[in-house]
């Protein structure tokens, strides 16, 4: 991407890039590792933790070499989109990436231990994400790609040719009408192999005249083939080189640049642009000012209205032009240590974006629905309560449907604090909603939680969700609805106690108040109670889920009410939320009906008698059984005698939590194995789409015998 200094000082661009690059590689290194030996080079074909990783030559993808990566098969996203999801017809927001140079935490497939890594949340805000580099061929980390699925938004990688390097890569790609479809064939194939949703294309080189023909076939024959291997996909086009061969960034569409986009799904228009140009971009593209994407540099190099904490300005102007947004780099909340801290800093910039754009994204829009909250990144990770495991970590695979969570602005203002809360103990994965503040007995306070766009039919639809509270601070869930003669209703689902009093207390302000069918305390785990309510709204669209934070209306006189009318402390947690509708519970399939295996044994010898294992496990469902799984906990016990018979384990922890599969395969690398283990059973635990998962005494295993 060039930014203004780029196209008009190139060389101290230049020096910038590489000083760039050399910071961020310090930044990754590890300092307690500065004295050793470097590590040997990346063999991509050697069994290691997997990684994702970019193609850096024309030969590398020619070759189809990265299908025999043995990191492949752990790169492929398992979340889809909805079958040819098409773009909505109006302005879009596309979010193009560039953090750090790319290939950060995210580049562990499985996950790193980075508490604080990169992560987006605010995921309804954004229509296309684009995967960047300064790489040859960019792809996307499957975890990106995961998680933007899940929210509705299409996943492009990047295919760039820039420099020196670039045009010779150029001339190669371009050298014939064969070349250039050859090399299409392949960027298709990578997109449809790894479930991702298409391609960014930035020839930022400059062309002889003789060679635009081609690139004019690469683009169209790529869109062609893109579309026709997976619908709903999108190539768009980068503002840079013109049909007259030259690199000359024109910040606009016009007529030397529009012959690219009508080959095409759209054009990422460089950041340099003027004010009137958004307008004059609509009036080029004509019925399709929807695909003109006029780009804004985060870190206000060169751009409209400055960037950073601006953005906003030049978000207003695109709107008014009715053309859509490419955001590139809002990383630059991350990278540049906005205070007071990365949580507080991405929700205002994103809040910006938000009051200049609304909400782009709804969600519920299918069942069931389960949301932990979890931003794929923390400090512990629990299930049903309970901890599995106390390292940091990071997953963004993992992160699950993100709420709405309204920017509250710079002031405390609210009685009521809202915020993810990654240090207290979670219901359910690594994050839950904390509601701290103080609440009088009359008052109520309510925060956004979803947009929904879930039409409900005549079965009953369940809602259930965990709750920690304090004293008498009470949480339920108000509801909205809408029919299809635009007719509204509001429920609450009220949080158990009185009903006589719950029923006063709400009547008035809502269509029906509804009190918990089920209510449960988890006696392991004090503190959490389980809700469970039903609703039958057959015909009505869920349109809104808030939180309602209340206390109980007081039994007691009028006098005794006067007295404690100041406000008093309040304090509530959710854990999770689930929806789902009549006979959508998930099964398990049992046991036996997983053919698990393994592949890349490797032992070690470690110290005082210990050995170190590294090993791929491999599962998939035998014939007959649906397949309606994404993702898998795993676990190890480690055993001094087989697991059919008596047994111990040498382990204080019964089973050894060691990370999260996205895949039906998991590599663990170096596992310390005390003296003393004869067997390994690494158990593979199945998770529902709606928030359950198996018990880990029915869950699939392998027993791995102990060398030696």
């Amino acid at each position: 991407m060039i930014p203004y200094l780029k196209s008009n000082h190139p060389k101290a661009y230049a020096a910038l890039k590489d000083l760039r690059s050399f910071l961020s590689s310090l930044a990754m290194a590890d300092d307690s590792s500065s004295s050793a030996d470097p590590p040997p080079p990346f063999d991509p074909l050697i069994p290691a933790t997997p990684l994702s990783y970019p193609l850096q030559t024309l030969e590398e993808l020619e070759s189809r070499a990265y299908f025999s990566s043995f990191h492949f098969p752990f790169n492929k996203a398992s979340v889809k989109l909805p079958a040819a999801a098409a773009l909505p017809s109006r302005p879009r927001t596309l979010v193009c990436h560039d953090m750090a140079g790319g290939y950060t935490d995210d580049r562990l497939v499985q996950g790193g231990a980075n508490a604080d890594a990169f992560a987006i949340w605010h995921w309804y805000l954004i229509d296309v994400f684009v995967y960047f580099s300064h790489n040859l061929v960019t792809l996307p980390p499957p975890c990106w790609t995961n998680t933007a699925h899940r929210h509705g938004v299409k996943v492009l990688g990047t295919f760039i040719m820039e420099w020196d390097e670039g045009k010779i890569r150029a001339d190669n790609l371009l050298a014939s009408k064969d070349s250039v479809r050859m090399y299409a064939d392949r960027l298709t194939e990578l997109a449809v192999a790894l479930g991702f949703d298409g391609w960014l294309i930035n020839m930022e080189v400059n062309l002889d005249l003789g060679q635009i023909p081609n690139l004019k076939e690469f683009i169209s024959y790529l869109s062609q083939t893109m579309h026709s291997s997976l619908p709903g996909s999108l190539v768009i086009w980068y503002d840079s080189v013109t049909v007259d061969g030259d690199l000359n960034w024109q910040n606009q569409l016009n007529d030397k640049n529009k012959p690219f986009f009508d080959l095409c799904d759209g054009i990422f228009v460089n950041y340099s642009w003027e004010e009137d140009f958004p307008k004059q971009s609509a009036e080029v593209a004509a019925d399709r000012n929807f695909d003109v994407y006029m780009g804004i540099d985060v870190f206000g190099r060169g751009t409209y209205g400055g960037g950073q904490w601006t953005t906003n300005v030049a978000l207003d102007v695109i709107k008014k032009a009715d053309v859509s947004a490419a955001i590139f780099a809002p990383g630059w909340v991350y990278e540049t240590k906005q205070p007071p801290d990365f949580q507080t800093a991405q929700n205002r910039w994103w809040g910006l974006v938000e009051k200049s754009w609304g909400i782009v994204q709804n969600y519920p829009k299918v069942l069931p629905f389960y949301s932990n909250f979890n931003q794929g990144h923390g400090y512990h990770i629990y299930a049903d309560g309970k901890q599995i495991s106390s390292n940091q970590w990071n997953d963004l695979s993992s992160q699950s449907f993100q709420p709405f969570l309204a920017y509250s602005g710079d002031s405390k203002t609210e009685p009521i604090q809202v915020s993810i809360d990654f240090k207290g103990a979670s219901y359910s994965g690594g994050g839950s909603i904390t509601f701290v503040g103080t609440l009088d007995d009359k008052a109520e306070f309510r925060a956004r939680l979803f947009h929904g766009e879930l039409p409900l039919r005549n079965s009953p639809v369940h809602f259930t969700y965990s709750v920690k509270s304090n004293g008498n601070s009470l949480l339920g869930l108000a509801l909205g609805f809408s029919s299809a003669s635009n007719e509204k209703k509001t429920v609450l689902l009220a949080a158990s106690g009185n009903t006589l009093l719950t029923m006063t207390q709400f009547s008035s302000r809502f269509t029906s108040v509804v009190m918990p069918r089920r209510v449960t305390k988890l006696d392991q785990e004090p503190g959490w109670i389980i809700q469970e309510s039903s609703i039958n709204m057959a015909g009505h669209i869920l349109t809104e889920i808030q939180a309602l934070c209340y206390r109980p209306k007081p039994e007691r006189s009028a006098a005794d009410y006067v007295l404690s009318r100041a406000p008093s402390e309040y304090y509530a947690v959710l854990g999770d939320l689930k929806i789902s509708a009549d006979g959508e519970n998930t099964n398990f399939p049992p046991s036996d009906s997983w053919n698990v295996s393994s592949e890349f044994v490797s032992w070690t010898s470690g110290s005082q008698g210990s050995k170190n294992l590294s090993v791929k496990i491999i599962w998939q469902l035998k014939a007959g059984y649906a397949d309606l799984f994404l993702n898998y906990n795993i676990f190890v016990e480690k055993l001094n005698s087989p697991s059919s018979g008596t047994q111990s384990r040498l382990s204080e922890v019964a089973h050894e939590y060691l990370g999260e599969a996205a895949v039906k395969s998991f590599y663990i690398s170096d596992l310390e194995v005390p003296s003393g283990t004869s067997f390994l059973k690494f158990i593979i635990q199945v998770r529902g789409l709606d928030g359950t998962s198996q018990k880990l005494e029915d869950a699939p295993f392998l027993q791995l015998k102990v060398e030696g």
